[in-house]
């Protein structure tokens, strides 16, 4: 593979559930027999807010940046028939891989090979519902695909209740989330993170998601999702995040800023910055 070695390993719990990992770190977990059934709790964050977004069950358009095996997209395709779907995934032998194992003959879902910035900037603007950045190499997110000018664009293919998801990981103090934080703002009117309580007040390495959107997001309806889940998140608006994270600067493409390395141990739990209690 271009970004490691892949592993493929089948769930002993469900019959036809898979996780595929890439040098040791988890990437997708899909079931082939219900595309619904999500095994990330991250991935169900994100599902959560498409979920919400306009009539339940409407179809939409969306692109994909990070394509891994596509649990996603087969999850949007399965609670929104006729939606229409790229993904784009920059390690041909992993697609390959995918496409072999479990298949990508999934109803309006066309899975292209290439480099997802390039693939953004190449489409009609105001021509999606939808981008969703889950673009993972070694374990690290591509930080170009974060920055305000990349940003910008991603902006440019929505249309105008558009909404734009991207899912990071960060550690104590939250400075890589806090930058690309900063960065949507700049571009979005509003933007909402959802997280576990654990991981925003650093007291775990973990995923954040981020929603951001030029019209009002449905932050009521995904709180309650988000609150009443198996492993609780909590939603952070705009006001809260300018008053938690204070100023700071968006990424640029003239700035090289990497993404956080995962630690070796993800269940060390580190001094708690914030000095709030659980």
């Amino acid at each position: 593979m271009r970004f490691g070695t892949a592993e493929v390993l089948r769930d002993i719990d469900r019959a036809n559930g898979w996780l595929l990992s890439v040098d040791g770190v988890a990437q997708s977990y899909l079931d082939l027999d219900d595309p619904t059934h999500l095994e990330f709790d991250y991935v169900r964050r994100i599902a959560d807010v498409v979920d919400c977004l306009g009539r339940a069950g409407a179809a939409l358009a969306a692109v994909h940046v990070g394509g891994g095996a596509c649990t996603l997209a087969r999850y949007i395709a399965a609670t929104r028939p006729g939606a229409r779907q790229v993904v784009v995934d920059a390690d041909a032998a992993l697609v390959a891989l995918v496409r072999a194992q479990f298949g990508l003959d999934v109803p309006g879902v066309d899975v292209r090979v290439g480099d997802g910035r390039a693939e953004v900037a190449a489409m009609p603007d105001a021509s999606v519902d939808l981008v969703v950045l889950d673009a993972f190499e070694r374990g690290l997110l591509a930080g170009g695909l974060v920055t305000i000018e990349a940003t910008r664009d991603m902006s440019r293919v929505l249309r105008a209740d558009g909404v734009y998801l991207v899912n990071l990981s960060d550690g104590p103090g939250l400075p890589f989330a806090r930058r690309v934080v900063a960065t949507l703002c700049a571009v979005f009117g509003e933007v909402l993170l959802i997280a576990e309580p654990g991981v925003l007040r650093g007291r775990r390495f973990g995923n954040i998601v981020l929603a951001a959107a030029a019209a009002d997001l449905p932050v009521a309806a995904v709180a309650a999702r988000a609150a009443a889940a198996a492993f609780p998140s909590r939603c952070l608006t705009s006001p809260e995040l300018r008053a938690r994270f204070g100023p700071a600067r968006p990424l640029t493409d003239a700035e090289a800023v990497a993404a956080p390395l995962p630690p070796k141990d993800p269940f060390a739990r580190p001094e708690d910055p914030t000095g709030e209690p659980d």
